[in-house]
This record gives C-alpha cells, sequence and structure tokens, in this order.
C-alpha cells in the first residue's frame, strides 16, 4: 500500500495551518515549507476547502486556514476523501472489475478486513494528536 502524494500534501497541510492557528497561511508558504509544487497543492487545498475541512480567503490578504477545530478532522476522515475514490485493487472497482478470479477469490475479504481496520485506526487519531506536544514538529511547521 502506498500514500498518494495528494493525501500526503493534505495531511502536511492541516498539520501546518494546526501549528499556525487563528493565523491565515498562504499556499506559497505551506508549499516551500512542505516541498511541494504550489500548483499541486492548489488542487489539494481546493478539495480540502470542497470537504470543509479548510476555509479559503480570497483577495490581497488571503490564504487558509483550518475550516474547523483540529480535534474535530480524524485522519481517517481525510484519508478516505483523498483515497476513497481511487480503488484499493481491481475487485474494489465495481463495473470496471475484470478480475476472472473474483467469484472464488477469497482475497478481497481479507482486503476488505484490512481496510476497514486500517481506517478504524486512522479514525482514533486527530490533526491535533498529530501536532500537539510535538515540538520538532512546530518547529519546522510554525510560521515566525
Amino acid at each position: 500500500m502506498r500514500l498518494t502524494t495528494r493525501t500526503n500534501l493534505a495531511m502536511r497541510t492541516l498539520m501546518f495551518c494546526a501549528v499556525n492557528p487563528g493565523r491565515i497561511v498562504r499556499r506559497q508558504e505551506v508549499a516551500a515549507t512542505c516541498n511541494a509544487s504550489e500548483n499541486h497543492l492548489a488542487q489539494v487545498i481546493h478539495l480540502l476547502a470542497q470537504k470543509k475541512f479548510l476555509r479559503t480567503i480570497r483577495g490581497r490578504a488571503g490564504g487558509l486556514m483550518l475550516g474547523r477545530a483540529p480535534e474535530g478532522i480524524t485522519v481517517g476522515e481525510v484519508f478516505r476523501a483523498f483515497e476513497a475514490p481511487l480503488p484499493f485493487a481491481e475487485c474494489f472497482a465495481g463495473d470496471a472489475n475484470q478480475c476472472p478470479l473474483f467469484a472464488a477469490c477469497r482475497l478481497k475479504c481479507l482486503l476488505s478486513d484490512a481496510l476497514a481496520a486500517f481506517y478504524a485506526r486512522l479514525d482514533e487519531v486527530s490533526v491535533t494528536d498529530l501536532v500537539e506536544e510535538n515540538c520538532d514538529l512546530q518547529f519546522i511547521l510554525k510560521v515566525a
């Protein structure tokens, strides 16, 4: 299993905003600190705002900030928003599934159970849990 770049950037962006509470941060700041392309980050920010994880402010003094309290944003929720549209394996692809083993395969049940456990564990962790009392991360992400 491998995390997509979009999901990774989404988590970095949320942590950046959580470490800088009450401050409107700029996309350029997030991109520079998190070693990300501004164009790619713009797509991620757009989806985060659509899902209400972020609030975006337009204009000269604009930027972004958390759309709700960091303790109310779980890692599982963010991962589902970014990863769920992508089927984990072909057998999860619905009508696009072309696997000839589908009707008799036990692996899909195992994978389904494993994914459920994976997301259940991520649902236990909030953005606050990732940043609170994490001095090293705060040092990296804090805007002066």
